[in-house]
């Protein structure tokens, strides 16, 4: 019995741990760096605050190297990158979020870049600090260093309902996935839909914005379609169930006070 039990928990720690996100590893370059100070030692800390940690990218991922070899950590043999210049970093993010570069190497950012000055990457989402991407990046404090907040201010305006609308088929998904509902069709499209939307606006052109956004939308709204018809199905559900149970509890009722008379008459006929 003792043996079963064990297993059991055993299993539900195994399958709880595999539910979480998956951690970033400490590779060497941490175990290194986290031991110095100043500018050797400060992307340790930045890099566990960010978006990147949280969704297990570590240094290797995105500078190469050998991140278990401290010898080979900045071998170029293994792949190694080191930090690249000023105007390759979008490239250098690129290699993973592909339509993102895209949209930005041929937007007015990208284009003043190319021109000798402009922003990149990392003038918005920080470098090892890597902020998750949102419409908070969006704002005039930091959009007004290197221009004036109006256009800025347009494309925000114009994607925030748009924001509302991915967070809340989110969320019902989620419901509805610890509900026991297979969702995971739903959350396929729901991850496309998001990429395009935040590939979007890294064209930084107004019109654009607002011609994509609405495609986008009403997508989302189909999405939203399907959440209510599932609702509605559940509803439907729970309704029939509290009919069965009353129901069931109402002939309960009935056979007890059936059985009460019956024996009322047995005491009077006795």
């Amino acid at each position: 019995m003792k043996g079963v039990i064990c297993w059991l928990m055993t299993l539900t720690i195994t399958l709880f741990t595999l539910a979480l996100p998956a951690a970033a590893e400490e590779s060497v370059c941490l175990q290194c760096h986290a031991g110095q100070t100043g500018a050797l030692g400060a992307p340790v800390g930045e890099w566990r605050e960010s978006i990147h940690a949280a969704n297990g990218i570590s240094c290797h991922d995105c500078h190469g190297g050998d991140p278990v070899d401290m010898a080979m950590a900045m071998s170029p043999e293994r792949g190694f990158l080191g930090v690249p210049d000023h105007e390759a970093i979008p490239e250098f993010c690129g290699r993973c979020h592909i339509g993102v570069f895209e949209s930005y190497r041929d937007g007015a950012h990208g284009q003043a870049l190319a021109a000798g000055g402009g922003p990149q990457c990392v003038t918005c989402h920080g470098n090892h600090a890597v902020k998750k991407a949102g419409l908070a990046l969006i704002n005039e404090e930091d959009c007004s260093q290197c221009h004036s907040y109006e256009r800025a201010a347009l494309i925000r305006l114009s994607m925030v309902e748009t924001d509302t609308q991915i967070v809340k088929v989110a969320g019902d998904l989620e419901r509805l996935k610890r509900l026991g509902f297979t969702v995971e069709g739903m959350q396929g499209g729901l991850f496309d839909l998001r990429n395009r939307f935040r590939r979007i606006f890294h064209g930084v052109d107004v019109e654009l914005v607002r011609s994509e956004t609405g495609g986008i939308q009403a997508e989302l709204a189909n999405l939203g379609k399907e959440v209510t018809e599932i609702d509605e199905t559940l509803g439907e559900r729970k309704l029939w169930g509290s009919l069965a149970i009353g129901l069931f509890l109402l002939c309960g009722v009935i056979f007890l006070l059936v059985r009460k008379a019956y024996q009322e008459e047995e005491k009077a006929a006795e």
